[in-house]
């Protein structure tokens, strides 16, 4: 038992953030001790102020420092890039607009985002956004989604997961239950819905049920509080919402992520003791946390992998849960490519740059 209480066995349910364009002491401290099994990156790990060439050198040593201070040979190497406002790469990769405008050529953008994904290293992508644009006052989700309706938006979130898998990108549903119809933001505050069960299932169930019939891999969490389901914590926490409606009636066997664990939704609930078994039990595998507060500093994810660590000691927390958590994150990672970064070319820079123009003037003729 004495592995199962060391902090660093947390680091096999760990995507971390890093400081920058290089590693600083508390990114070698993390990597080297709690050993997380994935990264998360941001606009700030790119060399913004460098030529495409330079840039993409950068980042790829980057990686190999964050691979060797991991001693990790694979790793979850993850970006959010879904086009429109979520974009962190420099020129020349593409911007393509946001995915409510994909409509028809959704697997085509899809696709072209996998090769320049895999382009810069990366293998997981933070994508599709399976919620639905139904409350036009939602400030965080809105043109993120790919359609109004959850037969249009689950059209385009199967087309464009299938895009991702096409170029060899492991793609991730979110936000489950479903972010489309708050009207808070969660980076900033915990938003409440008082939806049924049974409002879930004949609307934003609808395209995370699409998705886990065409297996995809690996669903995120929403923290929101679902006042009549759960009315005591968020998704993310919710043994109701991960366990008995996503694995038990929705059967999605794949690994469960959380949404980032300093958004203001919850991150005051990660410095209490218990939170993390809590999370585990309630049916999450693998936790995200940015280090993007500027509260975020390196004693606050020790302090959530002791709390780890701590719930073995007292028995709060099921080694029969976190194996099976293990398992299914270790069955995904031991299918997911490791790329080297290359430069793509002219050519194929323009290709893109074109689908992404064609796509506006689609949405504009509305054919």
């Amino acid at each position: 038992m004495a592995e199962t209480q060391k902090p660093q066995r947390f680091g096999n349910h760990l995507i971390v953030g890093i400081s920058g364009t290089t590693l600083n002491d508390d990114d070698k401290r993390i990597l080297n001790e709690l050993k997380p099994i994935g990264v998360i990156f941001f606009q700030k790990n790119f060399r913004y102020d460098a030529p495409y060439e330079v840039w993409l050198q950068s980042f790829s040593e980057l990686i190999d420092q964050i691979k060797l201070y991991s001693d990790r040979d694979s790793m979850f190497l993850t970006l959010d890039h879904e086009g429109g406002r979520v974009h962190r790469t420099p020129p020349p990769l593409t911007r393509f607009p946001h995915a409510l405008l994909y409509k028809s050529k959704s697997r085509e953008i899809a696709v072209a985002t996998g090769v320049e994904l895999k382009s810069l290293g990366i293998n997981v992508s933070w994508s599709p956004v399976a919620d639905i644009f139904s409350n036009p006052n939602n400030p965080i989700i809105g043109p993120r989604a790919f359609g109004e309706t959850p037969q249009i938006a689950a059209r385009g979130v199967l087309d464009y997961y299938l895009g991702l898998k096409d170029s060899g990108i492991i793609g991730c549903a979110k936000h489950f239950p479903g972010h489309g119809d708050t009207s808070t933001d969660s980076h900033l505050e915990l938003p409440t819905l008082n939806l049924s069960v049974e409002e879930l299932r004949n609307r934003e169930l609808i395209t995370f049920k699409a998705l886990i019939e065409k297996q995809v891999p690996m669903i995120m969490t929403a923290h929101i509080l679902f006042s009549k389901i759960d009315p005591n914590v968020p998704a993310t926490l919710s043994k109701p919402i991960l366990h008995t409606i996503l694995r038990e009636e929705l059967g999605f066997e794949g690994v469960v992520v959380s949404d980032d664990l300093d958004m203001k939704a919850v991150s005051d609930m990660y410095t209490q003791s218990g939170t993390v078994a809590q999370t585990f039990h309630a049916g999450c595998d693998l936790f995200i946390v940015s280090r993007n507060l500027p509260s975020s500093s390196s004693e606050r994810i020790y302090k959530i992998a002791r709390d780890f660590s701590d719930s073995f000691e007292s028995g709060s927390l099921s080694e029969s849960v976190v194996e099976a958590a293990r398992v299914r994150i270790e069955k995904l990672l031991a299918a997911t490519p490791q790329y080297k970064p290359y430069c793509l070319d002219r050519n194929t820079l323009l290709q893109h740059s074109e689908l992404a123009i064609a796509c506006l003037f689609q949405s504009n003729n509305r054919t």
